[in-house]
């Protein structure tokens, strides 16, 4: 029988509030550092330069191909037999999981934000330069700010499925929210509780982030209402 007061105790306890929290900022890590590359990936898939395209487009279907599960399992077991380097105590499965997210995730934001660089009208552009303004100047004052309107849809459903994707850390045992789960199910056999609470912390946070994504589209239409 499900146990009420068990599924409340879960929800409530301290080790899986922490697994919640560092679900959240391994989260929040490798989307910070992805949309940064991805940008940078993602105007270098729209470079005149052949070389510079393939390059761009190389990497997306590299890291858009390759299951994250294997990708994280590759990063924690294999870097280590490549170099000693990853066989040091800063390696943790934190920054593994951290590593291998963020390969996978700039690769599927460069794609968005390619198309979203597609879709602002070239003649803007072109304008810009008329007027005197550098490339670099453009991008971030022209291109940018119309970029990000289009693509924040896109950029937040990515958001959300990287939240739900650490889930796989528990492969390498990072203690995230599943882990965690997964450790108190082994100590207690109580699967509905544990799981049922796992849910809720997962409702939440996205409920959350939906609230934030709607709030972003907003404040970003703002003037083309």
């Amino acid at each position: 029988m499900f146990q009420l007061d068990l599924f409340l105790q879960a929800i409530f306890s301290a080790p899986l509030f922490k697994g919640a929290l560092l679900t959240i900022g391994l989260s929040l890590c490798v989307m910070t550092v992805s949309l940064v590359l991805g940008m940078g990936l993602g105007s270098m898939a729209g470079s005149p330069r052949r070389s510079t395209r393939w390059l761009a487009t190389l990497y997306v279907w590299l890291f858009r191909s390759a299951p994250a599960l294997l990708v994280l399992l590759f990063v924690w077991n294999g870097l280590p037999q490549i170099s000693a380097i990853f066989r040091a105590d800063w390696f943790t499965p934190f920054f593994a999981a951290f590593l291998a997210l963020s390969l996978i995730q700039i690769a599927y934001l460069a794609e968005i934000l390619r198309s979203a660089f597609a879709a602002v009208g070239h003649g803007q552009r072109e304008g810009a330069a008329a007027l005197g303004m550098h490339r670099w100047q453009i991008f971030l004052v022209i291109t940018m700010p119309q970029a990000l309107r289009i693509a924040v849809p896109a950029l937040m459903n990515e958001f959300i499925s990287l939240l739900k994707t650490t889930s796989l850390a528990t492969v390498i045992s990072l203690k995230e929210l599943m882990t965690v789960s997964q450790f108190a199910i082994a100590t207690s056999f109580r699967f509905l509780e544990w799981y049922g609470a796992a849910l809720v912390y997962y409702l939440a946070i996205v409920s959350l982030l939906t609230l934030a994504q709607n709030r972003i589209e907003h404040v970003l239409s703002r003037g083309y209402r």
